[in-house]
């Protein structure tokens, strides 16, 4: 049963998930408006498919005309990542209900795995509803973010080539910031290379997914070799 406390600790810990998803998912819904996306459906979108860089993607892809398998796999190849972080926290949910432990897995992002992973580390008591209360109020924060971000869509013209780059951007500045090794620069390097060559070759959006495969798999080839030559 959730309690008082319980709502009040979650809140608190996820009150810096929230102002920053405010920040980054208002900007996020003025694009899906471009796109044909109004408040109500960005709400919706936000609390199902509920995926920060998924979303990010989607709108300037489709502005693009990539094609719609494209995109779904490339949003899908991205956000494969969060199925790693519900399996992190498998062994604090060992004696968890079924149904929480599925709402819990399917609400986990970077920013709620990393708040509820060092709360579950520490030394004060944390438990599985707490944690899944993180996770709903930073999901409901980021939807009510995309869908004002729609509505001022609908009202201000927002210039799409600017809105554009905007997106890049922070896309550029999460890439830069993970590239903290070896690994990460050869993902990189092979996947923009990648993706280059098969865009002019002609095949167009699902360059972007297959490049992503080839960077991936280059890291990973990478990661072995080095770990047999240390050995």
């Amino acid at each position: 049963m959730v309690t008082r406390k319980d709502i009040q600790d979650a809140l608190k810990a996820a009150l810096p998930i929230m102002l920053g998803y405010i920040v980054i998912g208002t900007p996020c819904g003025v694009m899906e408006n471009e796109i044909g996306i109004g408040p109500a459906f960005a709400f919706i979108i936000s609390c199902t498919l509920y995926s920060g860089a998924g979303q990010f993607m989607m709108s300037p892809m489709v502005l693009a005309g990539t094609p719609l398998a494209s995109i779904a796999l490339s949003i899908g190849l991205v956000s494969s990542r969060q199925m790693l972080y519900a399996a992190a926290f498998s062994p604090f949910f060992t004696h968890v209900r079924k149904r929480l432990t599925v709402l819990f897995a399917a609400t986990v992002t970077d920013e709620s795995f990393g708040v509820n992973m060092d709360r579950f580390l520490a030394a004060e008591p944390w438990d599985e509803r707490r944690a899944t209360l993180v996770n709903l109020f930073s999901m409901l924060s980021w939807g009510t973010a995309n869908a004002i971000g729609s509505a001022l869509g609908a009202v201000i013209a927002f210039p799409t080539d600017i809105l554009s780059f905007g997106m890049t951007s922070i896309f550029v500045c999460l890439l830069v910031g993970q590239l903290a090794s070896a690994a990460s620069g050869v993902v990189c390097a092979v996947a923009l290379i990648a993706v280059g060559a098969l865009k002019l070759a002609g095949l167009g959006g699902v360059a972007i997914f297959a490049g992503a495969v080839a960077g991936i798999i280059a890291g990973l080839i990478f990661e072995e070799v080095r770990g047999h030559a240390g050995s």
